[in-house]
């Protein structure tokens, strides 16, 4: 899986499996990027159950990842994360890109997701992928003040590119 990519002059980063010993640095992240992040265990039980887990690698170290469930034909992309620091610069898009292929090479057919309703970078990232939302669900995620509705998006992995 060790794939180079060379996305801007400068920066070099690969994708490579998730290990226990990643699991402090995607905390750090998780809670850098989140609100209401996921706890350390819950990535521990990923790993451990046998999501396909990845991470992003720069020289700097670990800097995104990705968790993604597969079964009965069927896809849900649980987690994605960049750094801040390396927000809108095609990562994020291509390692969507990436975990989506890996299900669909395994004969998946559909990708789901859930994403928070305010999230507008994620939204426009999945629709411009392909992702069409295809409902909601009421109270999904935890907020400042009560809850957030999730918007779930459905993707045939078959019309990837």
């Amino acid at each position: 899986m060790a794939t180079a990519r060379d996305e801007m002059p400068g920066l070099a980063w690969r994708l490579r499996p998730m290990t226990p010993a990643d699991l402090p640095r995607i905390a750090e992240l998780e809670r850098e990027s989140y609100a209401f992040p996921w706890s350390d265990q819950i990535f521990a039980d990923c790993l451990r159950v046998g999501y396909y887990c990845v991470v992003v690698e720069t020289d700097d170290g670990v800097m995104g990842y990705s968790v993604l469930s597969m079964g009965a034909g069927e896809a849900h992309l649980l987690n994605l994360c960049i750094a801040g620091s390396l927000r809108r610069r095609g990562i994020g898009r291509e390692l969507l890109l990436a975990v989506l292929g890996h299900a669909r090479d395994r004969g998946i057919r559909d990708a789901y997701l859930e994403v928070r309703r305010s999230n507008r970078a994620a939204i426009a990232l999945y629709q411009q992928t392909g992702f069409e939302c295809v409902g909601q669900r009421r109270g999904y995620y935890q907020a400042h003040e009560g809850r957030e509705d999730a918007l779930v998006y459905r993707l045939e992995l078959g019309t990837l590119g």
